[in-house]
């Protein structure tokens, strides 16, 4: 068997880009066959098949296992058609190509899946129980709102060796939604082109290994609420060229975030990369916003090619309650070489960890506005590239090259080849001003899909991290004083 190569064809990336709507999950502004002659044609032809499954109609699926233990091989699946609900098909399934719910067993080799409709998910897992196992396969959708394997509702997506490509917005190749649950991807290439459309969107625990990731117009990666992406041995490309909702100006590589919406637990996020490579084409390589979140890096070698841009940004957006809805963040750098400036506005709050051996060079809160901690572990090293404040700081007394910089501690200017111990910012969970967590309240939703008519509206613009903070004491809490006049 010959396994399908996506190759690209500018022709076929400006028809994409043409089509796009300006809405997040709305209908496509051309009928959806302008975008399939060009994209689907480069996924056909070459893998052999032995059946197909089609379906056209609205909200109905190719394949539907419920309840059973099912195996599909060497099979193409077509499928168009819309859904009239996008929380139905973005929640509960419908309009997916293929669909597991119920505790089914799916198990699928050799499938080649087409979609090309609005809402027309391709493998979708609804349900805790529900597993789908996909390997050695081809998903090509063309339409908006249609990602390429899809978990919701506690299920569990497993994916061997898959090669994904969708062109439409707020369509990502690895996608979660409501619910969430637990996905692992092993090998394969996965490539988004639509806006709002990031390679994964996470509202689940997803681990992705050993796979090439590339957004060419959203960010790389996207993570919303209590939930996690881990990359290992992974090569990240993101291009976030477009904004896709006009609650924040700010393109990224990454961006993690509480959107409100109820479609993710509230608690701490969490982004863990090991060893692989990161690109990022525009804008900041980390975005944290509206949310807590744990972000660990080992050994991966990170190139921002924007020059504006900043290695990590905590700070507002449009999420939230304004005043608390900043980005807390507790970064630990291991076995680390890494270039880039930290920002930290005044409502947001960073704690550094730079250990076994990593080097940082860069400024860290140069504005002098959040509250910042950082401890830098014997063998380890920061190098200042403009004057940083930190609220607090632990380092032996040959952790810090000043460059020719001036580090402040505490409102007080740091003398070269000093030791210093500080204590780490308590970072506590953001809630509801009701004293309520933000979005759902507990476990996700299980078994059968709810009765009645679905919720009006269509959740925010895009697609849809875990662990806990750092022990220790908590620190004042105040807020840095000014930069002193010497």
């Amino acid at each position: 068997m010959k396994r399908l190569r996506f190759t690209y064809l500018i022709a076929a990336a400006l028809s994409a880009s043409l089509i796009l709507s300006v809405t997040a999950c709305g209908t496509n502004t051309v009928p959806p066959t302008a975008v399939s002659s060009a994209a689907v044609s480069e996924s056909s032809g070459n893998a052999s098949y032995n059946s197909e499954k089609n379906s056209s109609k609205d909200g109905e699926h190719a394949i539907e296992v419920d309840g059973k233990t099912e195996e599909y091989s060497d099979v193409k699946v077509t499928k168009t058609g819309d859904s009239s609900s996008g929380d139905e098909a973005d929640f509960y399934g419908d309009n997916a190509a293929i669909f597991a719910t119920n505790g089914a067993t799916l198990t699928l080799k050799n499938i080649g899946v087409e979609t090309n409709g609005t809402h027309a998910n391709a493998v979708f897992s609804y349900g805790e129980g529900t597993t789908v196992n996909i390997s050695d396969s081809d998903i090509t959708t063309t339409g908006n709102c249609s990602g390429g394997i899809m978990t919701t509702g506690g299920g569990t997506m497993n994916a061997t060796n898959l090669n994904i490509h969708t062109t439409g917005q707020s369509s990502a190749a690895i996608r979660s939604d409501r619910g969430g649950g637990t996905v692992n991807v092993d090998g394969g290439t996965y490539l988004t082109e639509g806006k709002g459309s990031p390679a994964i969107y996470s509202t689940a625990n997803i681990t992705v290994s050993n796979a090439s990731l590339e957004s060419t117009t959203s960010e790389g990666v996207v993570v919303e609420g209590r939930n996690s992406v881990t990359l290992n041995n992974v090569t990240l490309t993101a291009d976030n060229n477009a904004n896709n909702s006009d609650k924040s100006d700010n393109l990224n590589g990454v961006m993690i975030y509480q959107s409100m919406s109820g479609d993710a637990a509230v608690g701490a996020a969490s982004f863990t990369m090991n060893g692989g490579t990161f690109i990022n084409k525009s804008g900041d390589v980390f975005f944290v916003n509206n949310t807590t979140t744990n972000i660990t890096l080992q050994n991966v070698r990170i190139e921002n090619k924007d020059v504006a841009g900043v290695f990590l940004r905590a700070a507002a957006a449009g999420w939230g309650t304004e005043g608390s809805n900043g980005g807390k963040v507790n970064l630990y750098l291991r076995q680390q070489t890494l270039e880039g400036d930290i920002a930290v506005d005044g409502v947001s709050v960073l704690n550094m960890y730079v250990s076994s051996g990593s080097s940082y060079t860069g400024a860290v809160n140069a504005d002098n506005k959040g509250q910042v901690y950082v401890e830098i572990e014997k063998g380890s090293r920061w190098i200042l590239s403009d004057d940083s404040y930190v609220s607090s700081l632990t380092c032996d007394s040959s952790a810090i090259d000043l460059n020719g910089h001036t580090l402040y501690v505490n409102g007080v200017k740091y003398t070269s080849g000093t030791a210093s111990e500080g204590t780490a910012i308590e970072i506590k969970t953001e809630s509801s001003a009701s004293g309520t967590p933000d979005g759902l309240p507990g476990n996700p939703p299980s078994g059968e899909k709810p009765q009645g008519d679905p919720p009006v509206g269509e959740k925010p613009q895009g697609d849809p991290p875990s662990g806990d903070p750092p022990s220790g004491a908590p620190g004042s809490g105040e807020t840095p004083p000014s930069k002193p006049d010497n």
